[in-house]
């Protein structure tokens, strides 16, 4: 198979599909490896350590699309790679279709089998290509949070940690998944007080398990989130719905509720968000302010961290990335239930029943398209 790699295009995403290493395991295999050139630089990779492992540096992503059987990326196709998607090509990378209504008529258009890193799915329900990420995503959401918090760029000045003889700052995280969980982690290593809620009470339990006395959990209610949102200084949505769009749990309404200068970090943003006023934004132009409130809603947040995002990555896509190279996306989808589930458009049908839904399209199911009678 011919395995082509571009160089990502959306703002400051500076991470890459395929280390050195993964690269040297598919040639091993007797695959072919395209990597557009400088595809790796900003992870700390060389086209010269490409090469040793055995690629062929191409200098244009439109021949490295032109090319590739199975194009492996980090995001989503930008609007100007549209076109280069082409018939039965397999895609495997970050799509988030349900914030993405063009994107979703594109690729259906261009008849190109999406296979979606996030609904990537275990049969105990987690997701193994998505965790990493969500770990990276959780810890730096308290680490640009505490920034953002800062007076001159118009935070409330407050310092999260506090000092002897002043309070430490408060900080709520809505969800308790492994963003939310990684971000109490760091936010309560700083010495903040944290309150993380949830609708699932055993998450609250595992919480209260593994995380010091300072971090309080609570059941997420509306009338509990209109009460801490009045008193608390960064507010992190870590909200995840597999594969659709985020509910919204906090509405503009209640951003008066909030003391000027406070600080949301919307990590669910590539779902949609769950924040009402929440809108994508980029590393060059991170931050927005409503009603007083300061919005960071960055798109790719561990795409600030390429050298260890990649890795992080890489590690988890690799044993996908080779059975797929190895049998093909049907064989390989037959044989592991996890890859399976990651399908979400092929030949220009959805094929996730979450996506179908979101934007009232046919839903086919998958099992149509593989030599089986099972339904999944």
């Amino acid at each position: 198979m011919i395995i082509g790699v571009p160089r990502e295009i959306k703002n400051n995403e500076n991470r890459v599909g395929l280390t050195p290493a993964g690269v040297h395991e598919l040639v091993k295999r007797g695959h072919q490896v395209l990597i557009e050139t400088h595809s790796g630089a900003a992870s700390g990779f060389r086209n010269d350590d490409y090469e040793d492992a055995g690629a062929q540096i191409i200098l244009t992503g439109d021949e490295v699309w032109g090319r590739a059987d199975m194009i492996v990326k980090v995001k989503e196709p930008e609007e100007r790679e549209y076109k280069l998607a082409r018939k039965d090509q397999l895609i495997f990378c970050f799509f988030h279709f349900s914030s993405h209504r063009k994107l979703t008529y594109a690729m259906m258009d261009s008849g190109a089998v999406c296979l979606a890193y996030e609904t990537v799915e275990c049969t105990d329900k987690s997701l193994p290509i998505l965790v990493p990420m969500s770990e990276v995503a959780g810890r730096m959401a308290i680490q640009q949070g505490a920034r953002y918090l800062e007076k001159p760029v118009m935070g409330r000045g407050v310092l999260l940690g506090g000092v002897p003889g002043v309070t430490p700052g408060k900080v709520l995280i809505i969800g308790a998944g492994v963003v939310g969980v990684q971000a109490a982690k760091m936010a309560s290593g700083l010495g903040a007080h944290v309150t993380i809620v949830d609708t699932n009470i055993e998450r609250l339990r595992y919480v209260n398990d593994i995380l010091p006395p300072h971090v309080v959990t609570m059941f997420s209610s509306e009338y509990n989130i209109r009460k801490l949102i009045t008193n608390h200084d960064l507010i992190v949505g870590a909200v995840l719905v597999p594969g659709a769009k985020c509910p919204t749990v906090i509405t503009r309404d209640m951003l008066k509720l909030m003391r000027p200068g406070t600080v949301i970090v919307d990590v669910s943003v590539d779902q949609g968000g769950c924040i009402e006023t929440c809108k994508p934004t980029t590393h060059e132009n991170p931050t927005y302010i409503v009603d007083g409130i300061l919005h960071y809603c960055v798109t790719n947040m561990p795409g600030a961290v390429p050298y260890t995002s990649t890795i992080a990555l890489t590690n988890s896509t690799f044993p996908y990335i080779l059975q797929l190279a190895d049998k093909g996306w049907k064989k390989a989808c037959l044989d592991n239930y996890e890859l399976l589930k990651g399908l979400n458009i092929i030949s220009g049908e959805v094929v996730y029943r979450e996506v179908a839904a979101t934007f009232d399209l046919h839903y086919k199911p998958v099992h149509q398209f593989l030599d089986t009678k099972e339904e999944y």
